[in-house]
Protein backbone atom coordinates (compact mmCIF):
# COMPACT_ATOMS: atom_id res chain seq x y z
CA UNK A 1 0.00 0.00 0.00
CA UNK A 2 1.55 3.25 -1.25
CA UNK A 3 2.13 6.02 1.48
CA UNK A 4 -0.86 8.77 -0.04
CA UNK A 5 -3.78 5.15 -0.40
CA UNK A 6 -2.61 4.44 3.54
CA UNK A 7 -2.91 8.23 4.82
CA UNK A 8 -6.12 9.12 2.91
CA UNK A 9 -7.72 5.90 5.12
CA UNK A 10 -9.91 6.87 8.07
CA UNK A 11 -8.70 4.67 10.04
CA UNK A 12 -5.28 6.46 9.98
CA UNK A 13 -6.27 9.66 9.77
CA UNK A 14 -8.32 9.55 12.65
CA UNK A 15 -5.78 7.90 15.70
CA UNK A 16 -3.30 10.37 14.23
CA UNK A 17 -4.95 13.26 14.00
CA UNK A 18 -6.25 12.84 17.30
CA UNK A 19 -2.53 12.51 19.10
CA UNK A 20 -2.28 15.63 17.06
CA UNK A 21 -5.05 17.33 19.45
CA UNK A 22 -3.82 15.95 22.16
CA UNK A 23 -0.64 17.45 21.90
CA UNK A 24 -2.25 20.33 21.27
CA UNK A 25 -4.58 20.67 23.72
CA UNK A 26 -1.69 20.10 26.44
CA UNK A 27 0.40 23.07 25.36
CA UNK A 28 -2.83 25.84 26.31
CA UNK A 29 -2.03 25.03 30.29
CA UNK A 30 1.74 23.91 29.60
CA UNK A 31 2.75 27.39 28.22
CA UNK A 32 1.41 28.64 31.20
CA UNK A 33 3.21 26.62 33.18
CA UNK A 34 6.17 27.35 31.58
CA UNK A 35 5.35 31.10 32.56
CA UNK A 36 5.40 30.35 35.89
CA UNK A 37 8.64 27.96 36.22
CA UNK A 38 10.22 30.74 33.93
CA UNK A 39 8.53 33.25 35.92
CA UNK A 40 7.62 35.36 32.91
CA UNK A 41 4.75 37.62 33.60
CA UNK A 42 1.50 37.54 31.55
CA UNK A 43 2.58 42.08 30.80
CA UNK A 44 6.32 40.96 30.12
CA UNK A 45 5.74 40.68 25.97
CA UNK A 46 9.08 40.18 24.73
CA UNK A 47 10.22 37.60 27.04
CA UNK A 48 7.18 35.71 25.68
CA UNK A 49 7.88 36.24 22.13
CA UNK A 50 11.58 34.67 23.14
CA UNK A 51 10.10 32.04 25.21
CA UNK A 52 8.37 31.20 22.09
CA UNK A 53 11.43 31.56 19.30
CA UNK A 54 13.32 29.38 22.03
CA UNK A 55 10.51 26.15 21.59
CA UNK A 56 10.33 26.61 17.90
CA UNK A 57 14.02 26.85 17.11
CA UNK A 58 14.35 23.54 19.38
CA UNK A 59 11.05 21.85 17.94
CA UNK A 60 12.61 22.59 14.41
CA UNK A 61 16.00 21.18 15.09
CA UNK A 62 13.79 18.04 16.66
CA UNK A 63 12.00 17.66 13.60
CA UNK A 64 14.83 18.13 10.92
CA UNK A 65 16.91 15.46 12.81
CA UNK A 66 14.14 13.02 13.15
CA UNK A 67 13.42 13.09 9.63
CA UNK A 68 16.44 13.27 8.48
CA UNK A 69 17.06 9.70 10.64
CA UNK A 70 13.96 8.42 8.78
CA UNK A 71 14.70 9.28 5.68
CA UNK A 72 17.92 8.09 5.37
CA UNK A 73 19.21 11.56 3.95
CA UNK A 74 19.57 15.30 5.71
CA UNK A 75 16.54 16.93 5.64
CA UNK A 76 17.52 20.12 3.54
CA UNK A 77 15.64 22.82 2.08
CA UNK A 78 16.56 23.38 -2.00
CA UNK A 79 17.16 27.32 -2.85
CA UNK A 80 13.97 26.74 -4.41
CA UNK A 81 11.77 25.79 -1.86
CA UNK A 82 13.53 28.92 0.46
CA UNK A 83 10.52 30.89 -0.04
CA UNK A 84 8.32 28.33 0.79
CA UNK A 85 9.82 27.59 3.78
CA UNK A 86 9.72 31.84 4.76
CA UNK A 87 6.53 32.24 3.47
CA UNK A 88 5.31 29.12 5.69
CA UNK A 89 7.67 30.83 8.92
CA UNK A 90 5.77 33.84 8.60
CA UNK A 91 2.20 32.29 9.13
CA UNK A 92 2.58 28.92 10.90
CA UNK A 93 5.43 30.60 13.28
CA UNK A 94 5.98 34.00 13.54
CA UNK A 95 2.27 35.30 13.34
CA UNK A 96 0.34 32.48 15.05
CA UNK A 97 2.75 32.12 18.17
CA UNK A 98 3.53 35.79 18.66
CA UNK A 99 0.06 36.86 18.56
CA UNK A 100 -1.08 33.27 20.64
CA UNK A 101 1.37 33.56 23.20
CA UNK A 102 0.80 37.33 24.17
CA UNK A 103 -2.69 36.84 23.96
CA UNK A 104 -3.25 34.15 25.76
CA UNK A 105 -0.97 35.43 28.49
CA UNK A 106 -3.72 37.86 28.75
CA UNK A 107 -6.81 35.69 28.67
CA UNK A 108 -8.21 32.62 30.25
CA UNK A 109 -6.72 28.57 28.79
CA UNK A 110 -10.63 28.22 28.68
CA UNK A 111 -11.80 31.33 26.24
CA UNK A 112 -8.37 30.90 24.55
CA UNK A 113 -9.40 27.23 23.49
CA UNK A 114 -12.79 28.16 22.35
CA UNK A 115 -11.28 31.21 20.29
CA UNK A 116 -8.68 29.01 18.65
CA UNK A 117 -11.45 26.72 17.55
CA UNK A 118 -12.90 28.97 15.18
CA UNK A 119 -9.25 28.15 12.91
CA UNK A 120 -11.54 25.00 11.72
CA UNK A 121 -14.00 27.80 10.44
CA UNK A 122 -11.08 29.92 8.91
CA UNK A 123 -9.34 27.28 7.69
CA UNK A 124 -12.00 25.64 5.04
CA UNK A 125 -12.94 29.13 4.13
CA UNK A 126 -9.21 30.21 3.48
CA UNK A 127 -8.94 26.81 1.45
CA UNK A 128 -12.13 27.31 -0.26
CA UNK A 129 -12.95 30.98 -1.44
CA UNK A 130 -8.78 32.15 -0.87
CA UNK A 131 -6.57 29.36 -1.89
CA UNK A 132 -10.04 27.66 -3.98
CA UNK A 133 -8.58 23.76 -3.20
CA UNK A 134 -11.32 22.64 -2.12
CA UNK A 135 -15.03 23.59 -2.36
CA UNK A 136 -17.44 25.15 0.28
CA UNK A 137 -20.40 23.19 1.16
CA UNK A 138 -23.26 22.79 3.39
CA UNK A 139 -21.82 19.31 4.52
CA UNK A 140 -18.81 21.23 5.54
CA UNK A 141 -20.49 24.95 7.09
CA UNK A 142 -23.13 22.01 8.98
CA UNK A 143 -19.95 20.15 10.44
CA UNK A 144 -18.31 22.76 11.76
CA UNK A 145 -21.32 24.85 13.37
CA UNK A 146 -22.18 21.35 14.75
CA UNK A 147 -18.48 21.03 16.46
CA UNK A 148 -18.25 24.38 17.22
CA UNK A 149 -21.64 24.28 19.27
CA UNK A 150 -19.40 21.35 21.20
CA UNK A 151 -16.68 23.89 22.00
CA UNK A 152 -18.72 26.10 23.18
CA UNK A 153 -20.97 24.10 25.34
CA UNK A 154 -18.23 22.61 27.41
CA UNK A 155 -16.90 26.25 27.54
CA UNK A 156 -19.93 27.91 28.51
CA UNK A 157 -18.58 28.78 32.30
CA UNK A 158 -14.91 30.31 31.56
CA UNK A 159 -15.52 32.50 28.35
CA UNK A 160 -17.10 35.67 29.77
CA UNK A 161 -14.93 38.88 31.22
CA UNK A 162 -14.47 40.91 28.01
CA UNK A 163 -12.62 41.10 24.77
CA UNK A 164 -9.33 42.70 24.94
CA UNK A 165 -7.45 43.83 22.03
CA UNK A 166 -3.92 42.57 22.62
CA UNK A 167 -5.72 39.24 24.46
CA UNK A 168 -8.62 37.85 23.05
CA UNK A 169 -8.23 39.53 19.56
CA UNK A 170 -4.76 38.60 19.45
CA UNK A 171 -5.88 34.84 19.95
CA UNK A 172 -8.18 35.29 16.87
CA UNK A 173 -5.50 36.47 14.84
CA UNK A 174 -3.37 33.66 15.59
CA UNK A 175 -6.32 31.31 14.68
CA UNK A 176 -6.37 33.35 11.24
CA UNK A 177 -2.79 33.29 11.35
CA UNK A 178 -2.75 29.27 11.51
CA UNK A 179 -5.51 28.87 8.35
CA UNK A 180 -3.20 30.84 6.19
CA UNK A 181 -0.78 28.37 6.73
CA UNK A 182 -2.84 25.29 6.78
CA UNK A 183 -3.70 26.33 3.24
CA UNK A 184 -0.26 26.70 2.59
CA UNK A 185 1.23 23.97 3.62
CA UNK A 186 -0.98 21.84 1.36
CA UNK A 187 -0.44 23.90 -1.62
CA UNK A 188 3.38 23.95 -0.70
CA UNK A 189 3.42 19.73 -0.09
CA UNK A 190 2.43 18.98 -2.94
CA UNK A 191 6.01 18.75 -4.03
CA UNK A 192 7.89 19.61 -1.29
CA UNK A 193 8.72 17.42 2.25
CA UNK A 194 5.74 18.09 4.69
CA UNK A 195 8.35 17.43 7.02
CA UNK A 196 11.21 19.39 5.89
CA UNK A 197 8.62 22.12 5.44
CA UNK A 198 7.61 22.10 8.95
CA UNK A 199 11.33 21.83 10.16
CA UNK A 200 13.11 24.35 9.22
CA UNK A 201 10.00 26.88 8.94
CA UNK A 202 10.11 26.37 12.79
CA UNK A 203 13.78 27.15 12.41
CA UNK A 204 13.68 30.21 10.59
CA UNK A 205 10.86 31.60 12.58
CA UNK A 206 11.83 30.33 15.84
CA UNK A 207 15.21 31.89 15.22
CA UNK A 208 13.71 35.39 14.47
CA UNK A 209 11.33 35.31 17.39
CA UNK A 210 14.12 34.31 19.96
CA UNK A 211 16.62 37.30 18.32
CA UNK A 212 13.35 39.89 17.90
CA UNK A 213 12.51 39.17 21.45
CA UNK A 214 16.22 39.16 22.70
CA UNK A 215 16.86 42.74 21.18
CA UNK A 216 13.63 44.32 22.70
CA UNK A 217 14.97 43.07 26.09
CA UNK A 218 13.32 40.02 26.34
CA UNK A 219 14.82 36.72 28.52
CA UNK A 220 13.84 34.07 30.79
CA UNK A 221 14.13 35.15 34.26
CA UNK A 222 14.65 31.86 35.76
CA UNK A 223 16.17 28.86 34.33
CA UNK A 224 15.41 25.31 36.43
CA UNK A 225 15.08 22.15 35.57
CA UNK A 226 11.04 22.21 35.21
CA UNK A 227 11.49 25.13 33.47
CA UNK A 228 13.53 23.09 30.56
CA UNK A 229 12.04 19.95 31.18
CA UNK A 230 8.93 21.91 29.85
CA UNK A 231 10.66 24.28 27.06
CA UNK A 232 11.99 21.07 25.36
CA UNK A 233 8.25 19.20 26.25
CA UNK A 234 6.30 22.11 24.12
CA UNK A 235 9.25 21.73 21.63
CA UNK A 236 8.54 18.01 20.67
CA UNK A 237 4.68 18.83 21.15
CA UNK A 238 5.44 21.15 17.99
CA UNK A 239 8.01 19.30 16.32
CA UNK A 240 5.92 16.00 16.47
CA UNK A 241 2.20 17.29 16.46
CA UNK A 242 2.81 19.91 12.75
CA UNK A 243 5.02 17.04 10.90
CA UNK A 244 2.10 14.68 11.57
CA UNK A 245 -0.44 17.21 10.44
CA UNK A 246 1.49 18.61 7.46
CA UNK A 247 1.89 15.32 6.52
CA UNK A 248 -1.93 14.28 6.43
CA UNK A 249 -2.66 17.77 4.68
CA UNK A 250 -0.51 16.89 1.92
CA UNK A 251 -2.79 13.75 1.53
CA UNK A 252 -6.34 15.07 2.39
CA UNK A 253 -8.50 18.30 1.79
CA UNK A 254 -8.25 20.73 4.24
CA UNK A 255 -11.62 20.53 5.62
CA UNK A 256 -10.89 16.76 6.30
CA UNK A 257 -8.17 17.15 8.40
CA UNK A 258 -8.80 20.81 9.98
CA UNK A 259 -12.07 19.87 11.19
CA UNK A 260 -10.86 17.23 13.86
CA UNK A 261 -9.14 20.63 15.68
CA UNK A 262 -12.30 20.61 17.31
CA UNK A 263 -10.59 18.88 19.44
CA UNK A 264 -7.70 20.88 20.20
CA UNK A 265 -9.83 22.46 23.10
CA UNK A 266 -11.87 19.85 24.16
CA UNK A 267 -8.39 18.40 25.58
CA UNK A 268 -7.18 22.09 26.28
CA UNK A 269 -10.08 22.05 28.53
CA UNK A 270 -9.76 18.67 30.45
CA UNK A 271 -5.96 19.35 30.94
CA UNK A 272 -6.48 23.19 32.40
CA UNK A 273 -8.55 21.76 34.54
CA UNK A 274 -6.12 18.83 35.26
CA UNK A 275 -2.98 20.80 35.28
CA UNK A 276 -4.19 24.31 36.21
CA UNK A 277 -7.14 23.90 38.31
CA UNK A 278 -9.05 26.41 35.72
CA UNK A 279 -12.45 24.90 36.68
CA UNK A 280 -15.11 24.82 33.97
CA UNK A 281 -19.15 25.10 34.75
CA UNK A 282 -19.64 22.04 32.69
CA UNK A 283 -20.12 18.82 34.34
CA UNK A 284 -20.29 15.36 33.37
CA UNK A 285 -23.45 15.48 31.32
CA UNK A 286 -21.78 19.00 29.17
CA UNK A 287 -18.78 17.35 28.63
CA UNK A 288 -20.46 14.03 27.48
CA UNK A 289 -22.49 16.59 25.37
CA UNK A 290 -19.84 18.45 23.92
CA UNK A 291 -17.47 15.84 23.43
CA UNK A 292 -20.71 13.85 20.76
CA UNK A 293 -21.34 17.45 19.26
CA UNK A 294 -17.70 17.40 18.25
CA UNK A 295 -17.62 13.95 17.26
CA UNK A 296 -20.82 14.68 14.90
CA UNK A 297 -19.46 17.45 13.60
CA UNK A 298 -16.19 15.37 12.52
CA UNK A 299 -18.60 12.75 10.47
CA UNK A 300 -20.43 14.87 9.32
CA UNK A 301 -17.48 16.95 7.36
CA UNK A 302 -15.39 13.45 6.69
CA UNK A 303 -18.38 11.19 5.97
CA UNK A 304 -20.49 11.35 3.26
CA UNK A 305 -24.05 10.39 3.88
CA UNK A 306 -23.80 7.25 1.61
CA UNK A 307 -20.76 6.46 3.89
CA UNK A 308 -22.10 7.58 7.11
CA UNK A 309 -21.23 5.71 9.71
CA UNK A 310 -24.61 5.52 11.79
Amino acid sequence: MSEKSLLTKKTVVLPLTLLCCLLWGSAFPCIKLGYGYSQISSADTYSQIFYAGLRFTLAGIFAVIIGSLVGGRPLLPKKTSLTKVFALSLFQTVLQYTFFYIGLARSTGMKSSVITASNVFLSIIVASLVFRTEKLTVRKIAGCIVGFSGVVLINLGGIGGGFRITGESFVFLSALSYAFSAALTKRFSAKEDPVMLSGWQFIFGGVGMTAFGAALGGRMPVVNPSGVFMLIYLAIVSAAAFSIWSTLLKHNPVSTVSVFGFMNPVFGVILSFVLLSERSAAGPIKVTAALILVAAGIIIVNFPRKNRVF
